[in-house]
């Protein structure tokens, strides 16, 4: 399903994979991972919210955003990349790629322009902003030996202005005291609750912020992202704040 939004069209298409398409411009963050985009995805539980699988490559990204190593793909990337596509990749992911047997991101045959935690850079006249994610050391968002799943320095969100709509999707993270200042149009949250905010937590961000539109991600990919959407987006609507849940 695509949803329209403020100039744009919209999709979740598995995991953490969302696409960002104006009249001109078409951005991807996080692409692949699991299956989502090979067709080799199947739900772990009957009748859950997730996108359908599909063996996915459309080749239209003019921008790849990568938040972190956990999901960076390199086959994902060839899936939604253009030939001229520029990745906008976390400056941490290399540090971690000879951890998960990954090709370094200078690999990849296109423009990589690395950023950090919090930084704002254009590419293709497209305004990109960076922000941390991680899950706070005393937060409940952590390993049995207390480590967090995402330590600071592990990743970044990214809010992004897609011909001059901003839209934010926070990474793997907790609710950070930078999100509850954003000006977004388009929220994009996580909420499996094993390793970034849960449904309460985003939709609290959800009624501070305020945005135009609120559609929830990362949910649902396997049984430690088990979320109820229908609950999360009736907490949001209750909050006067519009929600879309794009599943199937």
């Amino acid at each position: 399903m695509t949803i329209r939004h403020d100039g744009l069209t919209v999709d979740w298409l598995g995991y953490a994979t969302l696409r960002f398409a104006g009249d001109e411009t078409v951005v991807y963050v996080d692409p692949g991972r699991y299956g989502v985009l090979t067709g080799e995805w199947e739900p772990h539980t009957d009748g859950i919210g997730h996108p359908p699988s599909s063996d996915y490559r459309a080749e239209d990204g003019d921008i790849v955003c990568v938040t972190h190593v956990h999901h960076y793909d390199p086959d994902g990337i060839e899936r939604v990349a253009s030939e001229d596509a520029t990745i906008v990749a976390y400056e941490g992911i290399d540090e971690r790629v000879g951890d998960r047997d990954l090709p370094p991101l200078s690999s990849l045959p296109y423009d990589v322009v690395e950023v950090g935690m919090k930084s704002q850079t254009t590419v293709k006249d497209v305004p990109i902003w960076s922000t941390p994610a991680y899950n706070e050391p005393d937060g409940r968002h952590t390993l049995p030996d207390g480590t967090p799943y995402h330590p600071e320095g592990f990743g970044c969100g990214f809010m992004i202005a897609v011909e001059g709509t901003r839209a934010f999707y926070p990474g793997d993270s907790d609710v950070l005291p930078g999100h509850r200042t954003l000006e977004v149009s388009l929220l994009c949250p996580p909420i499996g609750p094993r390793a970034t905010m849960d449904r309460h937590e985003a939709a609290s961000l959800a009624a501070t912020i305020d945005p135009d539109l609120v559609m929830p991600v990362h949910y649902n990919t396997f049984s430690n992202l088990e979320a109820d959407s229908r609950e999360f987006a009736a907490d949001v609507a209750e909050a006067g704040v519009p929600v879309v849940l794009d599943e199937q």
